[in-house]
């Protein structure tokens, strides 16, 4: 009984870490334009957003690699080759939305290390508080395309 169980527990896992990678493959495709947007019926593009999805899509296959079963592993590869090859055609088609800085928080992040330098350190806890989130953005950025 307690096999049945877990082989039923498995399959739920199973059905949401797909539906969960279909989501966010779904929500990569509608800010590269390949899904019309559900208010305006247009088909929008926002570079920096559909890399944020992809980049959030390779992140997962990273840290679950060895972790998945044969099936879910297939549907987040699949997912992600098919978004990755969309994005480079895409941004091939807009290149002054490909050719936008990554992050604006990569301008300030020298500014932190001014302020540090300077007599008065003040705002301690908000410049501890970014790098990190800066770090790893810079750890998880990838290219698609030229």
């Amino acid at each position: 009984m307690a096999e049945v169980q877990k082989t039923t527990l498995s399959g739920e896992l199973t059905q949401r870490f797909i539906e969960f990678v279909m989501m966010h493959a779904q929500n990569a495709a509608l800010f590269l334009g390949q899904i019309p947007n559900p208010k305006t019926g247009q088909g929008e593009v926002n570079l920096d957003l559909a890399r944020m999805f992809i980049d959030q899509l390779a992140m997962i296959q990273e840290k679950t690699r060895g972790n998945l079963t044969s099936e879910e592993a297939k549907v987040l590869s699949n997912a992600l080759s098919n978004l990755q090859m969309a994005f480079v055609e895409v941004a091939r088609e807009h290149p002054t939305d490909a050719m936008r800085p990554e992050a604006p928080e990569a301008a300030p992040s020298p500014k932190p290390a001014e302020q540090s330098s300077t007599a008065s350190p003040e705002p301690s806890a908000p410049t501890s508080s970014t790098e990190p989130e800066t770090e790893s953005r810079k750890k998880f950025t990838k290219s698609y395309g030229s």
